[in-house]
């Protein structure tokens, strides 16, 4: 009798657990429903390729999940997320620009480039700027968001999220021969 007592407790002990995990498995599924699609919009803006921002935002996330306990503990887990991916796509970004440098050192043939669509020239700018300032770009500009958060996304201060802003707008002014407002 002692013994199915003690495993019925064990059994509710695992049945909590099991109800835990569940709730903590809809919260992350609810997270990932609302925060994927910004991730991934995100990450294309800084990639231009949406197949690679689709591939880094699910790491990215592969990443939450693993640490969702503590991550989901914090004030702006979405904020969490980003920086990984914003971090992945700036390392795929060198990967991809060694890459080029390479193919471009030992391939003859030269092809011709895709002729121009509307707006070509400011993403080719924009796709042009340190992956830090990209960044900072795309989260001001493209997701509209203050100059806390995006410190907090790049995981650097203000004033230097402050600074991306400001040397991007000086390059992009610079490629796309405008003038300069640096009112953030």
């Amino acid at each position: 009798m002692l013994n199915l007592g003690r495993r019925r407790a064990g059994a509710d002990r695992a049945a909590f657990a099991g109800a835990g995990q569940m709730a903590d498995a809809a919260q992350f599924t609810l997270f990932f429903r609302q925060e994927f699609p910004r991730v991934v919009r995100t990450v294309f803006l800084i990639t231009a390729d949406h197949g690679r921002a689709e591939e880094v935002a699910q790491d990215a996330f592969m990443q939450l999940l693993h640490r969702w306990d503590a991550v989901s503990g914090y004030e702006q887990p979405e904020a969490w997320v980003r920086r990984v991916a914003i971090r992945m796509a700036a390392r795929l970004a060198r990967r991809e620009q060694m890459r080029r440098v390479l193919e471009g050192r030992f391939r003859a043939d030269l092809t011709a480039p895709p002729p121009d669509e509307p707006g070509d020239a400011v993403h080719r700018a924009v796709q042009g700027l340190p992956s830090r300032q990209r960044a900072a770009v795309v989260l001001f500009y493209f997701e509209d968001r203050p100059i806390a958060e995006i410190a907090e996304i790049l995981g650097c201060t203000a004033a230097t999220a402050r600074v991306h802003l400001h040397k991007a707008r000086q390059r992009l002014a610079g490629v796309l021969q405008e003038e300069v407002d640096d009112a953030v």
